[in-house]
C-alpha cells in the first residue's frame, strides 16, 4: 500500500515557503502524491502582534524583547537560506491573516491544478507584492493560474470557511501545532530538518 503523506503549510510562514521545493522533491523521489492542507497559524498567540510603519517602527508595541529577538532571528535565518536558493524573503510589515489565500488554494485544488496558484502566492507574498487579504487579488491569482474563479466568492461565503475550520480542527487533532509539518502514516514531523527522517520512514 502506498504511504499517505500530508503536508501542512501556511503562506505567511517563511519556513513553510522554504519547504516547498523539498516537498516537491519528495513527491518526485518516491512517486507519490503529497496531500497539501493549509494550517492558519495564530501568530499573536505565541509571538505577540506588530505593525510596522514605512521606517520599520512598530506602531503597536505589544511584543516584548524576547518576541523581537525570535522574530528577527527567524527572518535573518530564512533570508540566509533563501539567498542561497535565489529566492526573495522580505519580512512583512504586519501579521497577515492568510485564511483567504488558503481558501484560494482549496478552491484551486477542487477545480483544477493548484500548483501554479500555490507557487505564485508564496513567491509574490514574500516579495511584498501581494495583499493576501483582498478577495479581488486572490481571484486575480486564481485566473492567472488557469482556474475558473467565477464561483470563488460564493465558495468563500457558503462552504469555504467551514471547510477551512474543519481542516484546522482535524490537523490539531492529529497533533499539528506549526508549519511546515508532514504527517506520514500516523507519525508527525515538524520542520524541514525532519525530511531525512520522513525519507527513512518512506523507504522502510
Amino acid at each position: 500500500m502506498t504511504a499517505r503523506v500530508i503536508h501542512y503549510f501556511d503562506y505567511k510562514s517563511p519556513y513553510a515557503y522554504l519547504a516547498q521545493e523539498a516537498t516537491y522533491a519528495l513527491e518526485s523521489e518516491f512517486g507519490l502524491p503529497v496531500t497539501r492542507i493549509p494550517y492558519t497559524l495564530d501568530i499573536p498567540s505565541f509571538l505577540g502582534t506588530a505593525k510596522l510603519d514605512s521606517e520599520g517602527n512598530d506602531m503597536l508595541g505589544t511584543r516584548n524583547a524576547h518576541h523581537w529577538r525570535r522574530v528577527r532571528y527567524s527572518y535573518m535565518d530564512c533570508r540566509r537560506e533563501a539567498n542561497r536558493r535565489g529566492l526573495t524573503i522580505r519580512g512583512p510589515r504586519k501579521i497577515w491573516d492568510s485564511s483567504l489565500a488558503h481558501l484560494g488554494f482549496l478552491y484551486a485544488q477542487a477545480t483544477g491544478d493548484a500548483r501554479r496558484y500555490h507557487d505564485l502566492i508564496y513567491e509574490r507574498f514574500w516579495r511584498r507584492e501581494l495583499d493576501i487579504e483582498a478577495v479581488e487579488v486572490i481571484i486575480g491569482v486564481l485566473i492567472e493560474s488557469g482556474i475558473d474563479a467565477r464561483d470563488f466568492t460564493h465558495y468563500v461565503t457558503e462552504t469555504g470557511n467551514h471547510t477551512l475550520v474543519e481542516l484546522q480542527h482535524a490537523a490539531e487533532t492529529a497533533g499539528v501545532f506549526g508549519v511546515p509539518s508532514w504527517h506520514v502514516e500516523g507519525e508527525l514531523f515538524w520542520g524541514s530538518e525532519r525530511l531525512d527522517r520522513i525519507r527513512e520512514k518512506l523507504r522502510g
